[in-house]
């Protein structure tokens, strides 16, 4: 059974660590806005264990026109855990709070290895594909909600 939660910023360094930042020091993982009122966490949990999380930042991006857009940050699940629909219901969970602090977008830098993911859920890249130093190749994804 999973559930999720709100949690604070440090929750989500557990797996931050080793989904999106492996053999980087921990200080990697914090994120800048991670503590403003405005952020989000989220964790998935199987039953007490913390499987995956996602931040929602109230952020914008250039290439929207819409006025309230928040941008998801973050998102990640244990390898252990993938491919069991955990994403997709952290995904909802950032649009339902997107919706709830009357966002008009939601957008984030997918990793070129996730995109076939987020298209499934709704959403289209934007702009053109660009290289974050030692990470790879993003695209900019964005939903109107």
């Amino acid at each position: 059974m999973y559930s999720i939660k709100k949690i604070p910023s440090q929750e989500t360094f557990i797996i931050r660590l080793p989904v999106l930042r492996p053999g980087k020091p921990v200080e990697s993982c914090i994120f800048d806005g991670d503590d403003l009122e405005t952020t989000a966490h989220f964790g998935i949990y199987d039953h007490e264990n913390i499987v995956g999380v996602a931040s929602v930042f109230e952020a914008s991006t250039p290439l929207l026109s819409e006025k309230k857009q928040f941008q998801l940050r973050g998102m990640a699940i244990l390898d252990s855990h993938q491919k069991r629909g955990l994403g997709d219901q952290l995904v909802q969970k950032a649009e339902q709070h997107t919706r709830e602090q009357n966002g008009e977008a939601i957008w984030f830098n997918a990793r070129e290895i996730a995109v076939g993911f987020y298209k499934k859920m709704g959403y289209a890249i934007i702009g053109e594909p660009f290289t974050i130093g030692d990470i790879g190749i993003h695209y900019i994804m964005y939903k109107i909600v």
